[in-house]
């Protein structure tokens, strides 16, 4: 409950206290004067000392009321006062956790920041691999598909070989290692 939920409250009861003390004094006072007719049928009676007990009542009544409204604001003021402590504690507790908080999430952004880039430099490193090594691997296929592609005419001679690039109506002239590449080509476009 806060202090001004408490204030509004002791005050809220002081308030229907004066209130519940004055219906009963309109009450008394009503009561009084619906039989104040009857007097005239009614023995002469001296009613001045039980007005005066009513109204010291009502005054005892009122002044009760005041007692316990003003005792009610001072434990209101002094729980106050208890509670602006507690909040101001609790505050600086508050912000020294958030601090800690802090510095701790900042502390595991820079780690979370430095292991993703390690580890960006470590993909970089392994793609740059894996293409040296595909790279590596066409050239070979690249190499066997050739001398593949060569082995069918390494036996042959310079007089065949011609006859071959003849056939195709490609140039006759050259060693017999250049006539098999022409052939090679010839063959693989």
């Amino acid at each position: 409950m806060t202090s001004t939920e408490i204030y509004a409250e002791t005050a809220t009861k002081a308030r229907e206290g004066t209130q519940e003390s004055v219906q009963n004094w309109k009450q008394g006072a009503k009561t009084i004067a619906d039989q104040a007719n009857m007097v005239t049928k009614l023995p002469t009676i001296d009613i001045s000392r039980p007005v005066t007990r009513y109204f010291d009542l009502v005054q005892r009544s009122v002044d009760l009321n005041r007692d316990l409204a003003v005792r009610w604001a001072e434990l209101v003021k002094s729980m106050s006062g208890f509670a602006r402590q507690q909040a101001e504690t609790a505050v600086e507790l508050v912000t020294e956790q958030v601090d800690k908080v802090g510095d701790v999430a900042t502390e595991q952004a820079q780690k979370a920041e430095q292991v993703a880039h390690e580890q960006a430099e470590a993909v970089e490193k392994a793609e740059k691999e894996q293409e040296r090594l595909a790279k590596q691997a066409e050239r070979a296929a690249a190499k066997e598909a050739h001398e593949q592609a060569r082995e069918q005419y390494e036996g042959l001679t310079k007089a065949e070989l011609s006859d071959h690039l003849a056939e195709r109506g490609l140039p006759k002239s050259g060693t017999v290692d250049e006539l098999i590449e022409r052939l090679i080509s010839a063959d693989s476009e």
